[in-house]
């Protein structure tokens, strides 16, 4: 069984509170029953996103929209179950909409794990909305460090000439030192 399928499985078992209905949605190999778990009305949220992650591993993109959801929620558990399962589906639309969401200021808050799934997928996309997002946390005092960490980190792991003005910057900041020297080392030329 996939590490982040029974991890979830172990946190949404425990807010179900166990049951038939549960044990259904855990053990059903019916694509159609979890996809219509997303549209049924009155569903509770941990049925629509056990029923996303498991369609969204199998690479149903009748998943997409559930999960883009999930990675923007205000729970970490559920945006790191989300990104894991986005990165697996395989949707053209996954890099465009993680862009979106981490770089959104009002909801910089919960943008942590679209960044990491922009470093994981690599796209287009993934570098200017890394670079956008980072430029903005260099602000003094910005309490989102731990963005602006993930963007040094997955600036580094793209390895984009383009990240090389604002990773120097980045240098300025104690708490993305060490990060943004790791990040410059790996981009040829930057050192």
């Amino acid at each position: 069984m996939d590490e982040e399928l029974r991890t979830l499985t172990e946190r949404l078992r425990r807010e179900a509170g166990g049951g038939p209905a549960y044990e259904r949605l855990v053990t059903t190999e019916d694509p159609d029953a979890l996809a219509a778990v997303l549209t049924e009305p009155g569903r509770p949220l941990w049925a629509r996103e056990l029923a996303a992650f498991r369609l969204g591993l199998a690479g149903d993109r009748r998943a997409f929209e559930s999960l883009v959801l999930l990675l923007n929620h205000r729970d970490p558990p559920r945006c790191a179950s989300a990104a894991h399962a986005l990165a697996r589906l395989g949707d053209p639309r996954t890099a465009r909409a993680a862009a979106a969401l981490a770089t959104n200021e009002l909801r910089v808050a919960y943008a942590l794990h679209p960044v990491r799934l922009l470093t994981a997928l690599g796209g287009p996309e993934a570098v200017p909305a890394l670079l956008t997002t980072l430029h903005r946390r260099l602000r003094p005092h910005d309490p989102y460090r731990r963005v602006a960490l993930a963007c040094v980190e997955g600036l580094g792991v793209l390895g984009d000439p383009r990240a090389v003005p604002v990773l120097r910057e980045a240098l300025a900041h104690p708490a993305l030192a060490e990060a943004a020297v790791r990040a410059l080392e790996r981009i040829p030329g930057a050192r």
